[in-house]
C-alpha cells in the first residue's frame, strides 16, 4: 500500500529537476466556554421549501450560533446553527434519529459563520470575490453566491439549490457550521484563518455534535458532511481523514470536545482540493486551452507542470474499469468513457427533440447514435474553450491566488507551497519549501489518507462537477472516485453536461441518496 508521507513527499519534489485585510468573521471576544448543548436554547421558525414534490411548510426548532469549541479563536467563526424539524405540512416529526446533514458553506477558503444567520440555509461566507464568466455558467451574480448559505448552488435552471433547506424538508436535522479562512488577521497583524484552520474547526464541530449525542437531535452515526469548491475540498477532507493523530494538537489548542470526528457520508461538489498537486494537474487537463483574456498560456511551463503530473499520477497505482492503470496517457479516455460521455448522454435525453438536434448540429464533435454519444478527450476539450486561470493556476508566481494566502503564516499572508513555483518566482534552482509545509499540506489533502486506506474514514461518497469548471482539474473528482472506489467505499460520482462551477443539478437525488444509505 502507498504511504501518505511518501505519496506527499512525491507530490512537494514534484519539478525539482525541473526547472490591505479583507473581511473576515471578525474577532470576538473568546472566554471559555462549555461544550454542553442546552436543549432548550431554541426559536420555533416556519418556512416553505420548494423540493421536487412540491412545496413543504417545514416547522423547526433553530439552535442559533452555539460555540462548539472551549477555547475559541474567533467565536463568530467557530460556531455552529442546528435545525431540527417538528412538523412537515403539520404533520408532526420526530428527527430524534434522522440522518444529519452537516452542510459548511466554506468558499474560496475564505472564513464562514453562522452566528447572523436568520434561519436555516441563511449563513454563509464572509466575503469573497463573484465567480462566474465562462461560457455555460450561470450570471456572476449568482455564481457569487455559490458555497454561501448551506451549500446554496445552481441548478440547470440558473436557480439557487441549498442542500441544507431540501434536507430540513426531508425531515433531516441540518448542521451548519462556521470555519476560520484564510483572510483572518489579528491587531498583531496575525494570519488565523490559514490553513489547517478551516479543517481543524469543522473537526471540532463534529466533536461537539458526538460529545453531545444524547442531548442534540439527530443520528451520530449517520452524519453526512457536504460542501462545494473550498468547502466541497474540505467536506472530502473531512471524511477521509477522521480520526487522525495528525490534527491532535491542533483541536487540543482550541479546546476541541473529547470525541470522534468521524462522519458516515462525504459529498463533494466541485472539490478545489490535492493542492500539492493541483498545477500540475491543471496543465495536464487544460494547457492547451486558451485564457479566457486571449492568447495561450507559456507553452514550456505548461508543459513541465503536465510532465509532473505524468509522475504524480502514476505513484497513486489507481485503476480504472476499461483502462487499468489510470495514468496520465489513459486518464482523459478514461474520463470520457466514465463521466463525460454518460453526462452528455443524461443531457441530450433530457433535451426535446428539436432542441437536441439543434444543440447535435451546432457541437458536430458528437457523434450521437441510439441515444449514445461518442467523441475524445481532444474534442471536449476544444468544446470547453477558454480556462478560467492562468498558470500556475494555484501557486502563483506573484503569491497572488487565493491558495497562496491559505498557505500563509503568522504576519506572512501568502507563501510558495510548491517548489516548483518557488524556484521559478525566487530564480534558485535550489530553493526548498518552509520547513512547517510538507505537514501543513499533508492535512489538507482528503488524497493520502484515502491511498493509505484511513478505517475511520468514511464510507459513502458523493462527487459530482460540472464538465466546464475550469476551475479546476476533472482528474481530481476522477482520482478521488477511484480511490474512494479502490477502498471498498460506496462512491457515486458523475459529471454535469456543460455546467460551470458550482453546478448541482441532482439536488433531489442527493437527499434520495441520504435516504438509501441512512438505511444500510
Amino acid at each position: 500500500m502507498v504511504e501518505r508521507r511518501d505519496v506527499l513527499r512525491l507530490g512537494l519534489a514534484g519539478l525539482a529537476l525541473s526547472v490591505p485585510v479583507l473581511s473576515g468573521c471578525g474577532r470576538s471576544p473568546t472566554g471559555g466556554h462549555t461544550l454542553r448543548f442546552d436543549s432548550e436554547a431554541f426559536e420555533e421558525l416556519t418556512d416553505t421549501i420548494a423540493t421536487a414534490g412540491g412545496d413543504r411548510a417545514v416547522t423547526y426548532r433553530f439552535y442559533r450560533a452555539i460555540p462548539y469549541v472551549a477555547k475559541p479563536v474567533d467565536v463568530a467563526c467557530q460556531s455552529l446553527n442546528i435545525s431540527v424539524p417538528v412538523a412537515i405540512d403539520a404533520v408532526p416529526v420526530d428527527a430524534s434519529r434522522a440522518p444529519i446533514l452537516f452542510a459548511n458553506s466554506v468558499g474560496g477558503y475564505m472564513p464562514s459563520s453562522t452566528a447572523k444567520a436568520t434561519g436555516v440555509g441563511a449563513g454563509g461566507m464572509t466575503g469573497m470575490p463573484g465567480m462566474g464568466g465562462m461560457p455555460g455558467d450561470p450570471p456572476p451574480d449568482a455564481m457569487a453566491q455559490v458555497g454561501s448559505g448551506g451549500n446554496a448552488m445552481i441548478s440547470r435552471a440558473g436557480r439557487m439549490v441549498s442542500n441544507a433547506r431540501l434536507a430540513l424538508a426531508a425531515g433531516y436535522v441540518v448542521v451548519e457550521p462556521g470555519a476560520r479562512g484564510r483572510t483572518l488577521r489579528n491587531d498583531e497583524g496575525v494570519y488565523y484563518g490559514v490553513a489547517p484552520a478551516a479543517i481543524v474547526d469543522l473537526k471540532a464541530a463534529v466533536r461537539y455534535l458526538r460529545a453531545n449525542r444524547r442531548n442534540v437531535p439527530g443520528n451520530m452515526d449517520r452524519i453526512v458532511s457536504s460542501g462545494t469548491s473550498a468547502g466541497g475540498a474540505l467536506s472530502a477532507l473531512l471524511g477521509a481523514s477522521a480520526d487522525d493523530a495528525l490534527y491532535d494538537d491542533a483541536l487540543a489548542a482550541v479546546g476541541a470536545a473529547d470525541a470522534s470526528d468521524a462522519v458516515f457520508a462525504a459529498a463533494a461538489w466541485c472539490p478545489i482540493t490535492d493542492l500539492g498537486h493541483a498545477d500540475m494537474a491543471y496543465e495536464w487537463n487544460w494547457g492547451e486551452n486558451p485564457l479566457a483574456t486571449g492568447g495561450l498560456v507559456n507553452p514550456l511551463e505548461s508543459a513541465q507542470l503536465a510532465g509532473a503530473f505524468a509522475g504524480y499520477q502514476a505513484s497513486l497505482g489507481l485503476h480504472g474499469e476499461g483502462v487499468g492503470a489510470l495514468t496520465a496517457e489513459t486518464l482523459g479516455p478514461y474520463l470520457v468513457e466514465s463521466y463525460l460521455q454518460p453526462a452528455a448522454d443524461r443531457y441530450l435525453a433530457s433535451l426535446p427533440a428539436a432542441e437536441r438536434a439543434t444543440y447535435l448540429s451546432t457541437h458536430s464533435f458528437i457523434r450521437y447514435v441510439d441515444r449514445r454519444s461518442g467523441f475524445s478527450w481532444a474534442d471536449f476539450r476544444a468544446h470547453v474553450g477558454a480556462r478560467r486561470k492562468s498558470l500556475p493556476a494555484f501557486d502563483a508566481f506573484d503569491l497572488s491566488a487565493p491558495e497562496n494566502n491559505l498557505f500563509g503564516l503568522g504576519k506572512t499572508k501568502a507563501r510558495h507551497f510548491t517548489t516548483y513555483s518557488l524556484r521559478k518566482a525566487s530564480g534558485d534552482p535550489t530553493a526548498v519549501l518552509d520547513a512547517d509545509l510538507p505537514r501543513t499540506l499533508e492535512q489538507m489533502n482528503p488524497m493520502p489518507f484515502l491511498l493509505e486506506g484511513n478505517r475511520a474514514r468514511a464510507k459513502h461518497w458523493w462527487l459530482r462537477v460540472g464538465t466546464r469548471d475550469t476551475d479546476t482539474s476533472l482528474s481530481v473528482l476522477a482520482n478521488l472516485a477511484a480511490v474512494a472506489a479502490a477502498r471498498g467505499d460506496d462512491v457515486d460520482a458523475a459529471m454535469y453536461w456543460d455546467a460551470g462551477h458550482g453546478a448541482n443539478e441532482d439536488a433531489d437525488a442527493f437527499i434520495a441518496w441520504i435516504d438509501r444509505i441512512a438505511g444500510d
